[in-house]
């Protein structure tokens, strides 16, 4: 029988740029969680830049994000632009476990001035953790009622979306409202990580990271202050 999931979503103070002190706030972060899985927002390694160097898997900055993964048994979903051999970059999320960090998902669909630059992911994507089908998203895919659709197809308990919104009322509404609808809409648990406070060439964000119950009910949001992480079991 599967076992109830603890989850995490964390809005981190975002140091534009700098991989290495971000990702040692991510470790500092999951170490305090007590969360099986903990998801961080859209490049949130970088903050949202899309001038910022692609990170690889293997980059000793994430050492320290690894080793607390190892310490706490938890999984880490992180932001990243990534390069693949063949010289395409993506907007990516990647899954950093004790055992080393994977790219776990490419945005799907991108928007403005992000195609300059990258390219779209080919395919949505579930990753297994704990006998939980979590269906990945970044930012605009959770706005786009296909990618859940598409991505629900493949058999999912959960929606889990990095993402970035802008600042104000109006933003905040979009948010809850497409995390509302994806959980209504496929019977799943919605789980949201987004930035707050600045990240990147954004000097604000709206912050309000949550969980959504399948019946479109918040179960837990976070205010709009970075540096707030809440927590809610998945059952």
């Amino acid at each position: 029988m599967r076992q109830p999931l603890a989850v995490a979503v964390v809005q981190p103070v975002c140091v534009h740029l700098d991989v290495a002190a971000n990702a040692a706030a991510h470790a500092r972060a999951v170490l305090g969680a007590e969360a099986r899985l903990v998801v961080f927002p859209e490049l949130s390694l970088t903050g949202y830049d899309l001038a910022a160097p692609a990170v690889a898997p293997g980059d000793p900055r994430l050492t320290e994000l690894v080793a607390a993964c190892r310490t706490a048994g938890a999984t880490a979903l992180v932001g990243a632009p990534v390069r693949e051999e063949d010289g395409r970059e993506y907007i990516a999320t990647l899954a950093v476990t004790g055992d080393g960090v994977r790219v776990a998902y490419r945005k799907m669909w991108l928007h403005g001035e992000e195609f300059d630059r990258f390219t779209p992911g080919e395919k949505p994507e579930v990753m297994v953790v704990d006998g939980w089908r979590l269906g990945l998203a970044v930012c605009y895919d959770a706005a786009v009622p296909q990618h859940a659709a598409d991505t629900a197809a493949l058999g999912i308990d959960a929606y889990v979306a990095s993402t970035l919104y802008g600042p104000g009322p109006a933003s905040a509404a979009r948010r809850d409202g497409h995390l509302r609808e994806r959980a209504l809409a496929h019977g799943v648990w919605a789980v949201l990580s987004t930035s707050a406070g600045p990240s990147g060439t954004y000097e604000a964000t709206s912050g309000g990271s949550g969980i959504w119950a399948p019946n479109g009910d918040v179960r837990v949001q976070a205010g709009p202050d970075a540096g707030d992480m809440v927590g809610a079991t998945l059952r």
